[in-house]
């Protein structure tokens, strides 16, 4: 049986030579079934607090990474390799946000086709993968986000995706898109008001 301290220094160890973010079942299966790895990682996370490398969750994965707050020290100017576009930006938040989704209810969010290169794209990067088949007439492969897509983002879990007002005080909603809701809201009151004079 492993000693606490012994088990922290080991849990670290482990998690500072892995070369991807690892479950608390991959630790254990390098320190020991029996061993107590979250308390290990309680003791690992407190000590790292505040320093220049933290412990962090992402989707159930354990790993070390750069402070937020140091991240700017260690970037250098480099071209990226390929941006996405904006068709593969609006498809990877539909999956994040509805997933399990099928292709069909994609487009059918979006209003227009994507082409297959779109899921590739994104499956490449890592950030979707397929999530099985919807049991409907002719079993449609739905997608989902990855873990790798969590950590990219620097997201615990999906709950931690921004929702509709965050994204409005962002200032990352479209013009257009606040204008049509807003009309929307309109049309609503218009309705009401016209309900209300015909049952006078």
């Amino acid at each position: 049986m492993i000693e606490p301290d012994d088990l922290t220094r080991a849990v670290e160890a482990v998690l500072f030579a892995a070369d991807e973010p690892l479950s608390i079942d991959a630790i254990r299966s390098y320190v020991g079934e029996a061993a107590d790895v979250r308390g290990a990682l309680d003791t690992l996370a407190e000590l790292y607090a505040g320093r220049g490398i933290e412990l962090v969750e992402r989707g159930g994965r354990w790993h070390f990474q750069t402070a937020g707050d140091m991240a700017h020290l260690l970037r250098r100017e480099r071209e990226e390799a390929r941006k996405l576009s904006r068709a593969a930006i609006e498809t990877l938040a539909i999956i994040a946000y509805h997933e399990p989704v099928t292709r069909a209810e994609i487009e059918a969010i979006r209003g227009v086709q994507i082409s297959k290169g779109t899921l590739d794209v994104l499956m490449e990067a890592g950030w979707a993968r397929p999530a099985g088949r919807r049991e409907t007439p002719g079993r449609p492969l739905t997608y989902a986000t990855t873990p790798d897509f969590l950590t990219h983002f620097g997201l615990a879990s999906r709950r931690d995706l921004p929702g509709i007002d965050d994204l409005r005080a962002a200032g990352l909603l479209d013009p257009i898109d606040l204008a049509m809701a807003e009309m929307a809201i309109g049309e609503g009151a218009d309705e009401e008001m016209a309900n209300a004079s015909e049952e006078d």
